[in-house]
């Protein structure tokens, strides 16, 4: 499986730092560092509670949106998100095309008392050691850039304590996926290839999804209506990012696109 072009930038980028962290801090040292890590939160058990759950992202940009909130404080936003009602927390720690870090997540989770996961591009077991050693609760796996990795890479990180929400964009994602064992799927709207944003991308695949495997919907959601629209499918949660980092309070944001407040703005 060859990722989309607009991921390999990213990739090669993120093997470059990975190379570069491995001689660092060895991947035995993580590992001993991993018995100092708090313990997990329970990223994939927060988004099984009934009702449709928020999983509030924080990025300061991203390659389709540009720049979202350039000064963003993790800790702060973390906060704003958690008074509204997230059920967990995303953190952006990709430093090269969304300006984040693993300290961005360490400074979020510190704020609040809700899971967060390590939203990044995972290539490497030591990526996911680094995580949980850092307090991660989850991370990110995305089969377009992993193919048949992705079920070793799962597995690595179920060691380490940390839930693994798989991401896949289309039918034969979604089989590898489910082939490599995944029991939180991501489906993102967002086409990896033009960066256009189909919510229709979880409509279709939802229904193929077996019973018992927590679904997140990822990506696309402006309006309360979206959100709602998504909620009737069903799934067990949403992934909201851009439509809150660009507004002038995410949290009161956040609030407005679940349905807890009444700005029709969003309606």
């Amino acid at each position: 499986m060859k990722p989309p072009d607009r991921l390999v930038p990213i990739l090669e980028a993120r093997r470059a730092d990975v190379a570069r962290g491995k001689q660092e801090r060895s991947l035995a040292d993580l590992e001993r560092a991993l018995k100092q890590a708090p313990p997990a939160r329970g990223f994939r058990a927060a988004l099984l509670r009934p009702g449709l759950q928020a999983i509030a992202e924080i990025k300061r940009s991203s390659p389709s949106a540009g720049v979202l909130r350039a000064s963003a404080e993790p800790a702060a936003i973390g906060k704003l998100y958690e008074t509204a009602g997230a059920a967990a927390l995303s953190v952006l720690t990709e430093p090269h095309f969304f300006n984040g870090a693993l300290a961005d997540l360490q400074a979020a989770r510190a704020a609040v008392s809700l899971p967060v996961l390590r939203k990044d591009f995972t290539i490497d077991g030591w990526q996911l050691a680094e995580a949980r050693a850092a307090g991660a609760d989850a991370a990110l796996l995305i089969v377009g850039a992993l193919g048949e990795e992705t079920r070793s890479l799962l597995e690595i990180g179920r060691a380490y304590g940390l839930d693994m929400l798989v991401e896949v964009h289309d039918e034969a994602e979604l089989d590898l996926a489910l082939a490599s064992g995944a029991d939180l799927i991501g489906i993102n709207n967002r086409d990896l290839t033009r960066f256009t944003i189909d919510l229709g991308t979880t409509e279709r695949l939802r229904p193929l999804i077996p019973p018992g495997i927590g679904v997140v919907a990822e990506s696309g959601m402006e309006k309360r209506a979206d959100v709602a629209r998504m909620a009737d499918l069903p799934v067990d949660a949403v992934l909201i990012g851009s439509a809150l980092m660009r507004a002038e309070d995410p949290g009161a944001m956040l609030a407005a696109l679940l349905g807890r407040s009444g700005q029709a703005a969003v309606a």
